[in-house]
């Protein structure tokens, strides 16, 4: 039997998500190995989305987290986890939102980031009218161009600026380079340490300046490996809890196993060559060009077309998977999938044992 075929797959409605809980355990701990101090460890839960797979990494000893959203926030507030960095800058209700979220979940250490005068100051003027102050890191932007200030004079400035705010507590500076994920790891390293030169640098001159070093957070999965060899600082993987196909094919140097499947059946026989699928952009993310999803069972399959509800495959011989047959898919961005559903089927072994609600999928919990 193949690690991902199901016992009882006959229970399992579809197209549902699998969770491998054993690989997901086999993944924390390789990550583990690929850092020097596992505090330095930061994970991104926007991948997961589930208490139970944070008590996991809880278990492993790892205590620091990042997340994107107030309900990813409170998730981990809700397990205790120690130290959590909303690497999303909060305007608006989400201010007052994180404000709550503070003070609901005293257990956890809250912080967020920003990368304006006016987002800070709105952010310090709800905190300090509670008589609180609020741990904030400023966001840079090295080229992702997403969000962010550019390291220089004027996140000097913004960093400074912080300090003088009474409900703010700056602490460091926060690093995505998302944008850089050449398969070539050497390629990849040499773009990564280009762009952290002027954090670096950033950080000497907050020093020079007469402040404490800031703490630095820095990238997400591509560049995981890289900022793990330097010194002190944290960071921010995510995808590697499940691990997905474009990763897995991306990034040949960093080993993680896939841990979490789309299954889908075949609902129709369309002719001699092609068959449908239980699997619609509904159901897997959609944000990519064809192929979506990679087949274990079937890597020969070629996707024709995808509805909201429907998947129609070319196969070599549609006799070979009349109806009712169970796909096993990697999907090719396992984050958005995640985030397509309600539960996720939790296996030990080769059968499905529990469910687990991804509750941080919704945009509000209870805050």
């Amino acid at each position: 039997m193949e690690w991902y075929q199901l016992t009882n797959a006959a229970q399992v409605d579809s197209p549902a998500v699998v969770v491998y809980k054993d690989r997901v355990i086999e993944n924390i701990a390789l990550l583990k190995t690929m850092i020097d101090d596992i505090q330095r460890l930061r994970p991104h839960v926007k991948t997961n989305k589930i208490a139970e797979v944070a008590q996991l990494m809880q278990d492993e000893g790892i205590k620091r987290f990042k997340c994107a959203t107030i309900a990813e926030a409170e998730m981990l507030g809700m397990t205790k986890a120690p130290d959590v960095l909303m690497a999303y800058q909060p305007v608006g209700p989400k201010v007052v939102r994180l404000l709550e979220l503070v003070q609901k979940y005293p257990q956890t250490s809250f912080s967020c980031i920003t990368d304006s005068a006016d987002a800070a100051l709105a952010i310090s003027d709800a905190f300090a009218a509670q008589g609180r102050r609020l741990p904030v890191y400023v966001d840079l932007n090295v080229g992702m161009n997403r969000t962010g200030i550019k390291p220089g004079q004027a996140a000097l400035e913004l960093y400074q600026y912080l300090h003088t705010l009474p409900g703010i507590i700056p602490v460091g500076l926060h690093v995505y380079d998302g944008h850089l994920h050449d398969t070539d790891i050497t390629i990849r390293k040499e773009k990564c340490d280009t762009a952290y030169a002027p954090v670096a640098a950033l950080a000497a001159q907050i020093t020079a300046s007469g402040l404490p070093a800031p703490v630095i957070v820095a990238g997400g999965s591509p560049t995981f490996p890289i900022h793990a060899q330097r010194k002190d600082i944290q960071c921010s993987p995510g995808t590697f809890i499940f691990w997905d196909w474009g990763y897995g094919r991306n990034l040949p140097d960093q080993p993680f196993k896939w841990a979490a499947l789309v299954i889908s059946r075949v609902i129709s026989v369309i002719d001699e060559t092609h068959i449908c699928l239980d699997l619609g952009h509904k159901s897997v993310a959609a944000e990519n060009p064809q192929p979506r999803v990679h087949f274990l069972n079937a890597p020969a399959a070629t996707p024709v077309s995808q509805s909201e509800e429907h998947l129609v495959l070319q196969v070599a011989d549609s006799s070979q998977y009349p109806v009712g047959t169970l796909f096993y898919g990697v999907p090719l961005h396992i984050c958005p999938t995640v985030a397509l559903y309600e539960k996720a089927y939790v296996t030990e072994g080769n059968t499905v044992i529990a469910n687990w609600r991804i509750v941080a999928r919704d945009r509000q919990i209870i805050l």
